[in-house]
C-alpha cells in the first residue's frame, strides 16, 4: 500500500520525493510488462474531503469536488496512469499508462459519488503487428481520447499518435499509427504529445487535437499544439505560465477546451490546475489561452494529476474526473477524482 500524507508538512515532502524519483524510473522504461489481458481488483479508500487540513470544503474556484478514490492493486502492472477516458453515463473508464498498459473497470457510485473500482481488467497495448508496444521504441502512452468506439492514444519518446478499434476488439485492438506533422518529430523526447482529444462542437467538430507537455526549454515557454484532423489542420501554441506543464486536455459539450495542468518543484511540491480555452480561439497559428478554473496544491488532496476527462451528471451537470500517475513509486499514489463544473 502507497504511504497516504499523515500532515501536510510531511506529505510535501514524501510526494516530492516521490515524484522525483518516479520520473527518472519511468525514463528508463519497464522492467517488466503484461502479457495478455488480465482481470484485477481494485482496492479503493474514499477520499471524503479535499483539503488535508481544514474543514470540509467542496467549492474550488468553478469545481465542486464530488469525491474521489485512492486506488491500488496486488498486480505489480497497476499504476503510471497518464491518460482517461469515461463513457457518456459516467459509468465506464478507459486508462493508459506509461509503460503500454490498459485499464478498463467500472466505477460504482453511492449517491452520485465515486465509491469503488468493480469489473477492472488491465492490458498491453498492442502494435499493429500484435507485439505488445512495452517491447517497443513506443511503450510511453501518455494521453488518450475515445470516439465512436476508437481510442486515440498519444506516445512520448517516439512522438506518435495510433488509433485502437475498441469499440470491435477491445482491449485486444491493434493500434495503427496516425501520421502526424513534421515538427511533432522535433518535440522533446520526455515532453511531447501529454493531452489529446477530439473537439465536441464549432468548427473543429471531430477534429483530433494534440498538446505537447513542453515544446521548447523555458519555465514560460509557450508550447505547441497541432490540430491532426478535420478541415482546420494546422500547428498553434498554447501560452503556458508559473512553470505548469500541460499533462491533458478535454472538450466541453459547448466546445471549448479544458486543460489540465502540472507543476512540481521542491519547494512547493506538486500542483496541479484546469484552464479553459474558447473552442472559437483553436485554429492554426493561434496562441491559445483562458481563465484558470481551479488551483489546487498541496494543501488538497493531490497527486500528480495527468488524465482527464469530461461527461455529463444525470441531472446533466458537466463532471470533470482526473486520475494521477504514481509512476509506480510506492510514496506516490493513484488518486481518482470527480467535480462538477459550477457555470
Amino acid at each position: 500500500m502507497r504511504l497516504s500524507r499523515r500532515a501536510f508538512g510531511r506529505g510535501l515532502v514524501a510526494a516530492a520525493a516521490g515524484f522525483a524519483a518516479g520520473r527518472v524510473a519511468a525514463a528508463q522504461g519497464p522492467e517488466v510488462g503484461l502479457a495478455v489481458p488480465t482481470a484485477i481488483r481494485v482496492k479503493a479508500r474514499p477520499v471524503e474531503r479535499l483539503p488535508i487540513l481544514g474543514g470540509d470544503v467542496r467549492r474550488f474556484g468553478a469545481l465542486e469536488f464530488i469525491g474521489g478514490l485512492d486506488l491500488d492493486s496486488d498486480d505489480r502492472n497497476f499504476g503510471g496512469w497518464s491518460g482517461l477516458s469515461i463513457s457518456a453515463d459516467g459509468q465506464r473508464i478507459l486508462a493508459v499508462s506509461d509503460v503500454g498498459g490498459w485499464l478498463s473497470a467500472r466505477v460504482a457510485y453511492t449517491e452520485r459519488t465515486p465509491t469503488a473500482i468493480v469489473e477492472a481488467s488491465i492490458a498491453p497495448l498492442l502494435g499493429a503487428d500484435g507485439t505488445p508496444l512495452w517491447r517497443t521504441r513506443a511503450w510511453d502512452s501518455e494521453s488518450l481520447c475515445v470516439h465512436d468506439g476508437v481510442a486515440y492514444v498519444g506516445f512520448e519518446r517516439v512522438h506518435e499518435v495510433r488509433r485502437f478499434d475498441i469499440g470491435r476488439e477491445g482491449l485486444l485492438a491493434r493500434g495503427q499509427i496516425i501520421p502526424v506533422p513534421p515538427a511533432v518529430k522535433t518535440l522533446p523526447e520526455n515532453r511531447s504529445l501529454e493531452a489529446i482529444g477530439i473537439a465536441t462542437a464549432g468548427a473543429l467538430a471531430g477534429s483530433l487535437v494534440v498538446i505537447a507537455e513542453r515544446a521548447t526549454r523555458g519555465a514560460d515557454a509557450p508550447t505547441k499544439g497541432w490540430i491532426l484532423t478535420g478541415p482546420q489542420r494546422g500547428e498553434f501554441r498554447v501560452v503556458r505560465r508559473d512553470d505548469f506543464d500541460i499533462t491533458d486536455l478535454a472538450f466541453l459539450p459547448d466546445g471549448d477546451m479544458l486543460m489540465l495542468e502540472r507543476r512540481f518543484n521542491w519547494l512547493d511540491g506538486v500542483g496541479m490546475r484546469i484552464r479553459r480555452v474558447p473552442g472559437g480561439s483553436i485554429r492554426p497559428g493561434a496562441l491559445l489561452d483562458g481563465p484558470v478554473l481551479v488551483d489546487l496544491d498541496m494543501r488538497q488532496h493531490i497527486d500528480n494529476m495527468e488524465g482527464l476527462a469530461i461527461h455529463r451528471g444525470p441531472d446533466g451537470a458537466v463532471i470533470l474526473s482526473l486520475i494521477s500517475d504514481d509512476n509506480f513509486s510506492f510514496i506516490q499514489r493513484t488518486t481518482f477524482l470527480q467535480f462538477r463544473l459550477v457555470e
